[in-house]
């Protein structure tokens, strides 16, 4: 009261989530009486709550746990962004791919980390993605943005699966006899989603340790390529002629939007922003430090992989791991391969549970604002998450993993499941370019938009060994059906509000 100038004023008392107003008068004995009666209440409840004998109150339905510090949010963009996967794509682009690794650094992921941090700093809540488009460009685009990101991720979840499924294989050996076995990959891939989907509804205390574990072996896969490379380099030279300028064909060009794909992943840690300790601060820095690993990452990946095999020897699912063993069997050193494969496996499978983490609070965040049936912003009553949305995810992959597999061989269902989910994944980033150009990130939001435009371009090119105007077809007609749904959806939410 003297420090507010002796007038009366409200002054409220909370304890926990419960609040008491009451008026402090001046010369009001009665007044003075009832503070010292809240004041002994709240001391013999809190006494009571921390003695047990009296039950904390429960927090907000939507109240999710800060669990992410700056070393987890690092490593989780590391597993993220560093996908052993992609080495195989980027080094298929030729003799030229350190060139091509640089430019895409400067030209997306640069202005990609630029538009994120500006973003994350502007908006550091839960949602991401989702809230800078929306307050942005508005409801309706926020919603199509974050639709996109969602649709690319429950896409990329069997891509992902069907070639770690694939590369385990080689830990017992050569592994190509069991890729021959459609309806056991088919088996083991669909059950390792609904077991990490089960082990991410425990939250990110327990799933953050996978993404951790699988950032440290990622990182450790380029340094067991790259002694490989080294000693087989020394003995029979490179088996790739590195060139400045990369190669201009529509066999390599093809894959540059790989390259550009391979750069994504920052943008999957703000979604989470709402369980991480202090994100404004904590996004920023795990962006920079994450970006700079990764570059390397990738930069001495390729490199290392196209000094032990001819890029018409690399195949898209297996390539790393069929290198390694080849390679451990002309140094006699057999023990190799199996390790390696166990690291790209372990890998894998921190990359799975950090999207499935991430990209879970997409219909959680868009649950609360009431644009997605809210029950997909219910929290699991003990961990707090929100674990009908990772339900959701695993079923809606599940199905893309057997329409993927139906009629098509191993090797061109995973590099259509591919496409679509390139096509999906940038179709956002037109959105954070875009708002980050208009929060003032000129320079990141012209040069990132451009590229990725060409991206989507290029995802679209059928690979050489298909028939282009089958394939086209999938690949075209399956973007169009998802945008019509998602149109579709926004516009019935709508309406029911």
């Amino acid at each position: 009261r003297d420090l507010l100038g002796g007038a009366p004023h409200c002054l409220i008392v909370t304890s926990m989530s419960h609040t008491l107003p009451f008026s402090l008068r001046r010369e009001n004995p009665r007044s003075r009486a009832s503070s010292s009666h809240i004041q002994s209440s709240m001391e013999g409840s809190t006494a009571a709550i921390a003695a047990g004998q009296v039950a904390p109150p429960a927090p907000p339905a939507t109240e999710l746990r800060r669990e992410l510090r700056l070393r987890d949010v690092v490593l989780f963009n590391v597993s993220a962004v560093a996908g052993v996967r992609s080495l195989v794509f980027m080094a298929r682009a030729g003799g030229g791919i350190v060139t091509l690794c640089m430019l895409a650094a400067a030209a997306f992921f640069l202005p990609s980390a630029f538009a994120i941090i500006r973003l994350a700093r502007k908006y550091p809540d839960q949602g991401g993605m989702y809230v800078w488009a929306r307050e942005q460009f508005g409801q309706r685009h926020g919603f199509l943005c974050a639709w996109f990101y969602f649709l690319s991720s429950v896409i990329f979840y069997p891509a992902l699966l069907l070639a770690g499924v694939a590369i385990a294989a080689y830990v017992g050996g050569n592994g190509e006899f069991f890729l021959h076995d459609k309806v056991r990959v088919l088996a083991i891939t669909v059950a390792i989603l609904w077991l990490a989907a089960l082990l991410n509804i425990t939250g990110f205390r327990m799933a953050k340790w996978v993404s951790n574990a699988g950032a440290v072996c990622a990182l450790a896969v380029p340094a067991f390529v790259g002694v490989l490379a080294i000693l087989i380099g020394a003995r029979h030279g490179s088996a790739t002629r590195f060139t400045v300028l990369p190669e201009f064909s529509l066999g390599t060009v093809k894959y540059w939007a790989s390259i550009a794909l391979a750069f994504t992943g920052l943008e999957l840690a703000p979604i989470a922003a709402g369980e991480i300790v202090n994100p404004r601060v904590t996004l920023p820095r795990a962006a920079w430090i994450s970006a700079a690993i990764c570059t390397v990452f990738y930069v001495s990946g390729t490199a290392a992989l196209l000094v032990l095999s001819p890029v018409k020897h690399l195949d898209i699912v297996t390539g790393i791991a069929h290198v390694a063993y080849t390679a451990s069997l002309q140094l006699h050193v057999n023990w190799l391969s199996p390790l390696l494969a166990l690291l790209i496996s372990v890998s894998f499978a921190g990359s799975l549970g950090s999207y499935l983490a991430g990209n879970s609070r997409l219909p959680f965040t868009i649950g609360t604002s009431r644009r997605w049936p809210e029950g997909l912003s219910t929290l699991h009553p003990r961990w707090r998450t929100p674990y009908l949305s990772i339900l959701l995810q695993a079923l809606v992959s599940t199905a893309f993993l057997l329409l993927a597999q139906a009629g098509e061989g191993l090797q061109t269902g995973y590099q259509l499941l591919v496409d679509v989910m390139t096509i999906a994944t940038f179709a956002p980033f037109l959105y954070i370019f875009g708002a980050a150009f208009r929060l003032g990130g000129r320079w990141a939001g012209l040069v990132g938009g451009a590229v990725t435009a060409l991206a989507i371009v290029l995802a679209a090119i059928p690979p050489a060994e298909v028939e282009p105007w089958h394939y086209m077809a999938k690949v075209i007609g399956g973007c169009v059906v998802l945008t019509l749904l998602g149109r579709w959806l926004f516009i019935s939410s709508a309406k029911a509000e």
